[in-house]
């Protein structure tokens, strides 16, 4: 199923395919906590920016290997490359349009031990039906 989403101005809008049942991860890392995301990983293969990347900016920390995208005008970030799964994206859900989506889990994500927990989101971003998507998912 095809949902959409967008920064608070608009200028950065994507789309991507997902089931309608969704678990998504509140993490406790210090980004996350501080802004409020709420994870939605998936597929890179699932994700399509609808406009130019010129419209972001990017933020890197620690490792640097994670890539935080912003908007360059109203700053907002609507989604990420994770270091968990650099095969996907973490879609911000409070960035996309819920109205497409049936159910909605929300799982706590302890982020401030993202060492040891980083593994349970791996199999998240894999391409294909049994993505984790869904609500018998773990994670």
């Amino acid at each position: 199923m095809l949902h959409r989403g967008d920064c608070h101005c608009g200028n950065v809008r994507f789309e991507f395919d997902s089931e309608p049942d969704v678990h998504v991860h509140r993490c406790n890392c210090s980004i996350c906590d501080r802004v409020g995301y709420l994870h939605l990983i998936i597929p890179r293969s699932a994700f399509n920016l609808i406009t130019s990347w010129d419209e972001l900016t990017t933020y890197t920390f620690n490792t640097g290997v994670a890539e935080h995208y912003f908007c360059k005008t109203c700053g907002v970030k609507p989604f990420y490359l994770p270091r968990s799964n650099p095969d996907g994206y973490s879609v911000n859900f409070r960035c996309v349009d819920s109205a497409t989506f049936a159910e909605v889990v929300v799982k706590d994500f302890d982020g401030q031990n993202w060492e040891e927990n980083a593994g349970a989101l791996a199999h998240l971003s894999q391409d294909s039906s049994g993505s984790g998507l869904g609500p018998g998912s773990s994670g």
